[in-house]
């Protein structure tokens, strides 16, 4: 089920430009109504396209006003019950309230190196587009054979 943003909490991250639930969205659901002319509500965010979220939780676990919550499936989450993460600065609480008031508390560390200090390439050969024909190029060693093209397209 898809996010929504509850407007009395929603501050659109104090009028700046872009949003933390807008920077994060990997589908670009979320958008920022600058003036109100999309929702009626001014400098509030909200998902333009509801039925096409992931439900990833980026946005509810990003947002610092805890003003983005999801529906959840029946199944995941009864009628009643809610699932909320917190983010702290390095870790998120996850709270889950049951049906029958029972309340449970998960707690996760969140990333602990600065946002793009990691070498994703490091220690790995330069690319070289001349070789990729070859056999075992993209693995790493393993016996495989090279594919044969007239098994992989359908006549």
């Amino acid at each position: 089920m898809p996010t929504f943003v509850r407007t009395d909490k929603c501050d659109g991250c104090k009028g700046q430009d872009k949003t933390a639930c807008v920077y994060i969205c990997p589908h670009d659901l979320m958008r920022l109504d600058k003036d109100g002319s999309e929702t009626g509500h001014a400098m509030k965010s909200y998902n333009q396209e509801p039925e096409q979220c992931w439900e990833c939780y980026s946005c509810v676990k990003i947002c610092p006003q805890q003003a983005i919550e999801a529906r959840h499936y029946a199944d995941v989450v009864p009628m009643g019950a809610s699932v909320q993460p917190l983010r702290g600065t390095d870790s998120i609480m996850w709270t889950i309230k049951f049906r029958n008031g029972n309340m449970k508390r998960f707690k996760f560390p969140i990333r602990t190196t600065p946002e793009g200090s990691i070498d994703p390439y490091g220690g790995k050969p330069e690319a070289d587009i001349s070789k990729i024909g070859e056999p075992g190029y993209f693995t790493l060693g393993g016996v495989q054979n090279p594919g044969d093209p007239s098994e992989l397209i359908r006549k």
